[in-house]
């Protein structure tokens, strides 16, 4: 009887080789894979974070400036406003008469709307008084009429009669102040000195009774007249 190898040799051979290869192309296919599969994740994770090329020396690259998405504002015209006409001023004309009615333009504490006489010897006697310590006020100048009208009919309720009223107040038109040729000054220091030296300037004090009271009654330099008892004198 021979002895032969049995077949099921054989087969194991075959076998084994088969089961080698199978290993190999498992191993292949699992190699391939997870190639594949780092693959994918790389493109994925390149999708998420691009690349940017770094500047010279490793340095961030510079930047392109953004452009400026303010609006400009286009200054709105303001609006021309023409200058409103200034109204014109007529002058108003001023009467330096002394009629029964009119009003003087002259304050009675200045000597402006004294007569020029009275005016200029008058501010000649003022500088020399206040050069000697003496200053002269003017209480009252010229009036008006109409308020020497008042001063009047106050006096005769005051003193009882047209005939003891004119003893201290003249009627307007009898009224030296009104016509500005009159002036009532103050202090008393005032009254003394221009009573002693006011004929040098050529004023004088005319009544006894009212030792304010200075008109321009002579030359200057000459003595004055002789004074009155009061203003009735002058009505006779």
């Amino acid at each position: 009887m021979t002895n032969h190898l049995p077949p099921r040799r054989t087969f194991s051979v075959r076998a084994r080789l088969l089961s080698v290869t199978g290993l190999a192309v498992v191993a292949s296919v699992l190699i391939w894979h997870n190639q594949v599969t780092d693959l994918l994740a790389f493109d994925s994770g390149a999708d998420k974070q691009p690349v940017v090329a770094g500047g010279p020396g490793g340095s961030p690259p510079p930047q392109a400036p953004l452009k400026s998405t303010a609006v400009r504002k286009t200054p709105s015209a303001t609006p021309t406003v023409s200058p409103k006409p200034k109204p014109k001023k007529t002058p108003t004309k001023t009467s330096k008469t002394t009629g029964a009615d009119d009003k003087s333009q002259y304050s009675e504490e200045s000597i402006e709307g004294l007569s020029p006489k009275l005016r200029t010897r008058l501010k000649k006697a003022m500088t020399a008084a206040k050069a000697a310590g003496v200053p002269i006020r003017i209480n009252s100048g010229r009036r008006s009429a109409a308020k020497q009208r008042r001063l009047f009919n106050e006096a005769i309720k005051r003193y009882g009669s047209y005939q003891a009223a004119i003893r201290w107040v003249l009627p307007p038109d009898k009224s030296a102040h009104v016509q500005g040729k009159a002036v009532d000054i103050a202090p008393q220091a005032a009254m003394v000195w221009l009573n002693k030296y006011g004929y040098k300037y050529g004023i004088c004090r005319p009544y006894d009774n009212e030792p304010w009271h200075f008109e321009a009654l002579t030359t200057p330099g000459k003595k004055c007249p002789p004074r009155k008892t009061s203003s009735a004198a002058e009505l006779g």
